[in-house]
């Protein structure tokens, strides 16, 4: 299906060399060959296909991401399409860029202007216009809503188990959050978990997700769940909204089908369902739709992916075509032939068998440890033997376990032997204390409704804002039906509030408006984030501190400067920002884009690719983390029965069968060798426990194991070794060259000044001026304060109420 139509908000478009309203440029498109040049006839067929919805079953490593980048470039080269008009999802941040930088590569800078990104990604650049039009019982939201992250929502489930008056040890937040992700993850609003609830504890589940999403709604904050699920009811319920998108994206890709929840599903039904009529009752052609996944690699059910999706493709679009992907490029024909045997066991999959030419390679090595601290010894020497005689780096091996706890021992080994070493999945940068309070600072600016952000950053630091006073502002909030922010500007009408808490209120509300002048302005993420964190007084307050840690807490603080300068250099950071627009130069990244790019970080986005010219580190990880990765030497540890697979799942026939498919994933991440191994003894909750060897090792071909050491080697049978020792998770990796620089409050402002936006031609006023507003209207000068580039005029513009702008950046003109 050619598709050469008019797309609304884009440029115009050459379809024949790729530029908006120039001749033909001197740059040559890739020919047909070059862009079949190296693919497999099924890869071919893949990229050539056309009209009926497809099916790729791409099993591991068998070169998925080069069939939908080389897709997408045919499509805009042979098929001319346009790149606004391809939507393609994936389900990690990092492999949205891959994806775009290699199609770039290919077709040039026209690529910029497709939709390349995961889910939630798409769904807010979606709702960021159109949120508005959704109504919510006669409220809504706003465009610039805060997304709520685990803490935030975790923070806000606390308050609303207080609102209720329930029993924290009853019902626990974490508990009903996750009750709430799947009513949410199954589309179904308050109101239909209300109808559903078929007990008591159901019926306090329900009322609690209809105050959950009612404080959601008064902070305009969406948690991820409802990025999604808001999405499918606004294309459900706007049939114009949903037929403006259907006639956009007229070439859909999704990566990973396999992990799709159901709402994920609903929404690519919306867009992509073959739909009868559109609002002027033309028939609309469905948008042509490619689906890649492998059903054996479908390990997410526990976060609400349905394995359903990608069996019953078939079945959902009759019409459908299904191409299989068996050569794999990734490993030996030895570690594909277990992935193989061990994957067969499966029951009701369809079959699938990965083969290589690459050659069978070296043989899998087993061994079978005492305790878990010899397995950790085995593995940390035979990584010392490899590097020494092998050439491979620390950064070519991996170590897989089934849960976190099972790092701390291979930690406590490595940090003993001086095996350099990462944990992923441990404290995550954006999840330290300090970065939170800075984004949470930041997200208020952008959304002063936010009360959660805003609650945190209130008293921190310390600036004599107690419990007292906060529940004062909080009984004016309620009791005039305002927003929390709103009662901190009336504060002098809290009933009950000291003085002194009155005093620093206003001190604090001065503090921010001055700041949001500066984000209303425009100015760089960067600069907004420099100078919060010294008007604030926060890295002073770090830098006054006797706490050790406060100075690496300082450190991170200069990170997070680093990685919002690097956002605020990149022309293509805006994520919310529509691509065509961006790529014009009429949207520069401003601090909610920064903000929406922190939101949407994905966890394996944070695995640092080692230096070419650098040893790197040994990589510590849960299978689950591992999905999408590859390294040519794998450790596949703790294969014992009830710890892979897990307890839970020995009883349960499909949760088994989710566990062998982690298995299957974690045998397909090696490249060229793989070990696995198990303890005879591991201590449980401090104390021995002994488990049989997994069952997936007896679902291994016995002539494809070299097995180092058995279970007849064993050499003592007491309680394990649980010698003392304490190694942290590290985190983001060390400081960027830019956080390394001398990061002081001094250092905050004298940066700040250097980097921020040229001064405006700032008005002379005086009390009782009259003025202009570019966004508040007509107002009259009340008060001023400060000279030169740090005056601040009170004015009050009547309705819009008093507002204290820094005249440096208000866009105000005197009458």
């Amino acid at each position: 299906m050619s598709t050469s139509i008019p797309l609304p908000g884009l440029p115009a478009y050459d379809h024949a060399d790729g530029t908006p309203d120039e001749p033909r440029t001197s740059r040559r498109g890739p020919t047909r060959e070059e862009l079949l040049e190296g693919l497999n006839e099924p890869q071919r067929a893949a990229v050539v296909h056309e009209g009926a919805p497809l099916l790729v079953v791409a099993g591991a490593g068998s070169g998925k991401t080069r069939v939908l980048t080389r897709r997408i470039a045919w499509l805009i080269s042979e098929r001319k399409a346009h790149p606004g008009s391809i939507l393609a999802i994936t389900f990690t941040n990092k492999a949205a860029a891959e994806m775009k930088e290699r199609v770039e590569e290919l077709v040039g800078k026209r690529a910029r202007i497709m939709w390349v990104s995961t889910f939630h990604s798409a769904c807010v650049r979606i709702l960021r216009k159109e949120i508005t039009a959704l109504d919510f019982d006669g409220t809504g939201f706003k465009s610039n809503f805060s997304i709520y992250d685990a803490a935030d929502q975790k923070r806000l489930m606390t308050l609303v188990c207080n609102d209720l008056d329930l029993d924290p040890r009853r019902y626990q937040p974490g508990a009903m959050l996750h009750w709430v992700s799947n009513q949410k993850n199954e589309l179904k609003d308050p109101e239909d978990a209300t109808k559903d609830a078929r007990n008591n504890l159901e019926e306090t589940y329900a009322a609690v997700y209809t105050t959950y999403q009612r404080r959601l709604r008064e902070a305009n904050a969406l948690d991820f769940d409802d990025l999604i699920m808001f999405t499918v009811h606004l294309l459900q319920q706007l049939p114009e909204v949903r037929e403006t998108y259907r006639r956009r994206f007229r070439h859909v890709l999704v990566d990973e089908y396999q992990d799709t929840n159901h709402a994920q599903y609903a929404l690519i039904h919306q867009l992509c369902a073959d739909n009868p009529e559109d609002l002027d009752g033309e028939r609309v052609e469905p948008a042509e739709l490619m689906v890649v996944g492998d059903a054996d690699q479908s390990i997410y059910a526990f976060r609400g992916a349905n394995i359903r999706n990608i069996l019953d493709f078939e079945q959902d679009f009759p019409n459908a075509t299904s191409i299989l992907l068996e050569q794999n490029y990734r490993s030996t024909q030895t570690i594909l032939t277990a992935a193989n045997s061990v994957i067969g066991h499966n029951k009701g999959r369809k079959p699938k068998r990965l083969w290589s030419d690459a050659g069978d390679g070296a043989r899998i090595v087993g061994y079978v440890a005492d305790d878990e601290r010899d397995e950790a010894r085995f593995v940390s020497e035979e990584i010392d033997r490899l590097t020494d005689e092998g050439g491979l780096r620390p950064a070519d091996v991996a170590v897989f376990y089934r849960t976190n706890a099972q790092s701390r021992v291979f930690e406590e080994v490595f940090i003993r032997l001086g095996m350099p070493y990462k944990v992923v999945g441990g404290v995550r940068f954006y999840e330290r204390r300090e970065v939170r309070d800075a984004l949470a600072y930041l997200r208020m600016l952008v959304n002063p409704a936010d009360q959660v952000s805003l609650r945190r950053i209130l008293n921190t630091p310390k600036r004599g804002i107690g419990d007292r006073a906060v529940a004062c502002v909080q009984a004016l909030a309620d009791r005039d039906r305002i927003t929390f922010w709103e009662a901190l500007r009336r504060a002098q009408d809290a009933p009950g509030l000291a003085t002194r808490s009155l005093t620093a209120i206003q001190g604090f509300v001065a503090m921010v408006e001055e700041l949001q002048s500066m984000v209303d302005a425009g100015e760089r993420a960067d600069v907004v984030l420099e100078t919060v964190l010294a008007r604030s007084g926060y890295v002073a307050s770090l830098e006054e501190s006797d706490d050790p840690q406060d100075e690496t807490r300082v450190e991170n603080l200069a990170e997070l400067v680093a990685v919002a300068r690097e956002f605020s250099d990149d022309p293509q950071a805006g994520p919310s920002a529509d691509p065509a627009d961006v790529d014009a130069g009429t949207v520069a990244p401003g601090l909610s884009d920064f903000l929406e790019r922190v939101a949407l970080v994905a966890d394996t986005d944070q695995i640092p690719d080692a230096p070419e010219d650098d040893t790197g580190v040994v990589t510590l990880m849960t299978l689950h983390t591992a999905k999408g990765l590859e390294f040519p030497v794998v450790f596949l540890t703790g294969l014992e029965d009830g710890v892979f697979p897990h307890a839970r799942a020995l009883g349960d026939q499909p949760e088994l069968e989710e566990e062998r498919r982690l298995a299957y994933v974690g045998v397909t991440r090696a490249r060229e060798r793989l070990y696995i191994s198990r303890a005879v003894v591991r201590s449980a909750w401090g104390a021995p426990a002994h488990n049989p060897g997994s069952r997936f090792l007896d679902e291994l071909p016995v002539d494809l194991v070299d097995w180092r050491r058995t279970e007849a080697a064993q050499t003592r049978w007491g309680r394990p070794d649980l010698a003392s020792g304490s190694a942290a998770s590290s985190g983001l990796g060390t400081l960027t060259d830019a956080g390394r620089r001398n990061f002081s409050s001094a250092a905050l402002r004298a940066d700040a000044a250097a980097r921020a936006k040229p001064a405006r031609e700032m008005p002379s006023l005086e009390p009782g001026d009259r003025v202009v507003h570019d966004s508040f209207g007509m107002g009259t000068v009340v008060a001023l304060e400060g000279v030169a580039e740090k005056a601040v005029a009170s004015i009050d513009f009547g309705s819009e109420g008093v507002k204290r702008l820094l005249l440096r950046y208000a866009p105000v003109e005197k009458l």
